[in-house]
């Protein structure tokens, strides 16, 4: 059998590949089920992490990433239809697009217009408004995970991919590379450190810049020497390239591009909103792979003729009262979908019955305890922590203070503070259970405060504290040789960080 004629997911017939990369191939693919054309994105996790439970790992996360990707909602997103494993690879089935990437349209139209450059951040910031809401931050924003399809509009591809292979213990490939794209890597991310929404921001000022000028604003022959570049020089001011660019265009991309992620926009939005005066607002009626034509004509059908199905009356459903919920019943159907892997599924029933549970068993009864427990648990394991962390609090107040049980529920609420982007939050979290932890008697396990220092070193990194990260991370690196061995792969990766550390500092 030819790899074309492969079949992956038992589903999914391989056609030809459109793109590759060093993680993996995309495919144009035949969906034998539903009889349409499909793209398929092949990974191969041990190329990325080396073989054994890092991969197995990957492939656990990366079943979960693409289940919490497929549930935002934005017409700037490729819609996610399947996710699995085949084999020794892993895939990710994504709706067909007609167009072409990014990188492709800047080198075809050079140089790119600075309108388009504009038109095509404006969109890339709003599916970044909807992406960091949920919140999931991207971690390889660059042109070739851009496509622009023909009427104009902006696509963002390999939502959640990298987030799959840059996990907290991942850092680096089993060569010691970086996991992601050097030339488009936030200093905070090339530390080692916590990521969050200004990650993406920088990465999206990167891109503008190399819109504007060709080129990208930190080149060089080696990925170390390119982040050093990140970390400590200054971009050469784009305008001096191209003196057309307005003042006002030069000002949002020094911005983005500023070291310190507390320097940087507030958000995607604020971006947009500084975007908006430089918008096109009129022009020719816009070409195939225009990025202006959704703000010249927004919503446009494409082509342009008007939609020839009318719309069907509907009529509206008589409302019923709904029937009181059967509590194990509901406990049993949402341990089923547990087992299943269906975790949205049991996160809705589970969050369905706890209101009608307290209210027959009372709100501090165990069984709504252990219904709130493994609800919260649900959540953080389908990336839904902005639902996760009051239940957590509310887990954790049941307890009293400095109880064991407690004290996990406080630990899973910093996680769950680290993901909603609120560094300094977690960072003092951590920092008032570490001595708790380091209690025996709170803490049987020896190897979670090594890892609650290990979340700190990294929330110090990304919030600018190099001196302090490093210590920290000197003193663990002692601790963990003692308590795992040097060659454990905890204490291998704190080894690999301070060495990075070492080389950019």
């Amino acid at each position: 059998m030819t790899e074309g004629d492969r079949i992956i997911g038992e589903r999914y017939r391989l056609a030809s590949v459109l793109g590759q990369g060093g993680m993996g191939q995309v495919w144009t693919a035949y969906d034998q089920r539903l009889d349409r054309r499909v793209a398929v994105k092949l990974l191969r996790p041990d190329k990325v992490a080396g073989p054994g439970s890092v991969a197995d790992e990957l492939r656990r996360r990366f079943v979960r990433e693409c289940r919490v990707t497929a549930q935002v909602d934005h017409p700037g997103l490729v819609t996610v239809h399947d996710a699995g494993s085949d084999g020794d690879e892993l895939f990710l089935v994504m709706g067909y697009v007609e167009g072409t990437d990014l990188a492709d349209h800047l080198a075809q139209h050079d140089p790119y217009p600075w309108p388009w450059a504009v038109a095509v951040i404006a969109q890339l910031c709003g599916v970044l408004s909807a992406v960091h809401a949920v919140p999931i931050v991207h971690r390889d924003l660059k042109p070739r995970n851009v496509m622009v399809r023909p009427d104009g509009t902006v696509l963002v591809l390999d939502l959640g991919v990298a987030s799959v292979m840059d996990t907290d213990t991942t850092r680096l490939t089993s060569t010691g590379t970086p996991i992601g794209s050097p030339a488009y890597m936030a200093p905070e991310q090339a530390m080692g450190g916590a990521v969050g929404p200004y990650t993406d921001l920088y990465a999206l000022g990167v891109l503008l810049y190399e819109l504007l000028s060709g080129n990208v604003p930190f080149a060089g022959s080696t990925a170390l020497g390119v982040l050093h570049r990140h970390l400590y020089e200054p971009p050469v001011p784009v305008r001096r390239l191209r003196p057309e660019v307005p003042h006002q265009l030069e000002a949002v991309l020094l911005h983005l591009l500023a070291k310190d992620p507390q320097d940087r926009p507030a958000s995607a939005q604020h971006v947009y909103e500084a975007l908006t005066p430089l918008l096109p607002k009129q022009g020719i009626p816009a070409a195939a792979l225009d990025p202006t034509r959704p703000f010249l004509r927004p919503q446009a059908p494409w082509p342009d003729r008007a939609a020839t199905i009318p719309p069907q009356p509907t009529t509206p459903p008589t409302p019923q009262t709904p029937p009181k919920p059967d509590i194990p019943a509901a406990v049993d159907e949402a341990r089923s979908l547990l087992e299943q892997g269906r975790l949205t599924q049991a996160v809705d029933i589970l969050g369905g019955i706890l209101p009608a549970a307290a209210a027959e068993h009372g709100e501090h009864s165990t069984v709504v305890r252990s219904l709130r427990k493994q609800y919260a648990a649900t959540l953080m394991d389908d990336g839904q922590y902005r639902r996760a962390l009051p239940e957590l609090r509310r887990l954790a107040d049941e307890f009293p203070a400095g109880d064991p049980q407690s004290l996990r529920f406080r630990y899973d609420a910093a996680q769950c503070l680290e993901q909603l982007d609120a560094p300094g939050a977690a960072l003092a979290e951590y920092r008032s259970l570490l001595p708790l932890f380091e209690n025996h008697y709170a803490n049987p396990d020896p190897g979670l405060p090594l890892e609650v220092r290990r979340r700190i070193a990294q929330l110090l990194l990304s919030l600018g504290d190099r001196p302090a990260a490093h210590d920290t991370l000197v003193r663990l690196l002692f601790d963990a040789d003692r308590v795992h061995g040097p060659s454990h792969p905890f204490s291998t990766e704190v080894r690999r960080t301070l060495q990075w550390l070492s080389q950019v500092r």
